[in-house]
């Protein structure tokens, strides 16, 4: 597991103290910053937008992990590529047009990747798999944080890690919702490369420990 990524979720910081927060994920070794971009309507939630991310981005130089939990993602990625991502994600729920968002992001100079919600068939992203940096399988249903992972979640991700492996090699695995020390090296396992973590992260009274050990390097 010690080349798994560590992708804390800003979601869980204190939005008070966004800028610390981000400088901390360096500190106690996270290896990339999980940015849940909501807009109130794919999800029941509002967080984040291009100002945040760019005002981070001036106090920090980790890879920016942006998950676009928004309708019609194609009329803003571009944006938020300018304001600092250095990967843009978007549900495949979400997007009439996946392949043209999917270009857009490229076309930016920036990575991309497609999400899919847990009631959607893993198949799903075959068709767009050769474009991906990243196959984010949620293993909650988006919108907040500190949801219960959902049983069947690890064999929707060895599904997405068949895909890779013959359609898109180049692709990162991430995994996201409900990761813990308790799970995280059974999503390792399952072929998850990449870890979302917010409340393991977050709430940890020792945060570089809970780092450690959803990388499996201290139990």
């Amino acid at each position: 597991m010690k080349n798994t990524l560590i992708a804390p979720s800003i979601l869980s910081g204190n939005f008070a103290s966004l800028g610390n927060d981000t400088a901390n994920m360096k500190d106690i070794g996270a290896d990339w910053i999980h940015v849940d971009v909501m807009d109130g309507v794919f999800v029941p939630n509002l967080t984040f937008g291009f100002k945040m991310i760019s005002d981070l981005r001036a106090m920090s130089d980790m890879f920016f992990d942006v998950h676009l939990m928004i309708t019609e993602p194609k009329r803003y990625v571009e944006r938020f590529v300018k304001s600092g991502a250095d990967l843009v994600s978007f549900h495949i729920e979400a997007e009439n047009d996946v392949d043209g968002a999917l270009d857009i992001i490229k076309r930016s100079g920036c990575k991309c990747g497609l999400a899919i919600n847990p009631d959607t068939d893993v198949a799903a992203i075959k068709p767009y798999s050769a474009k991906l940096d990243l196959i984010l399988i949620m293993s909650v249903f988006p919108g907040f944080g500190g949801q219960k992972f959902i049983d069947g979640s690890l064999e929707r991700v060895m599904q997405a890690k068949k895909i890779r492996d013959e359609y898109a090699p180049q692709a990162l695995i991430e995994i996201d919702g409900g990761i813990n020390a308790d799970n995280a090296a059974s999503a390792a396992m399952a072929g998850a490369d990449v870890l979302v973590a917010g409340n393991a992260v977050f709430g940890a009274s020792d945060r570089a420990k809970a780092v450690r050990m959803l990388r499996g390097e201290q139990m």
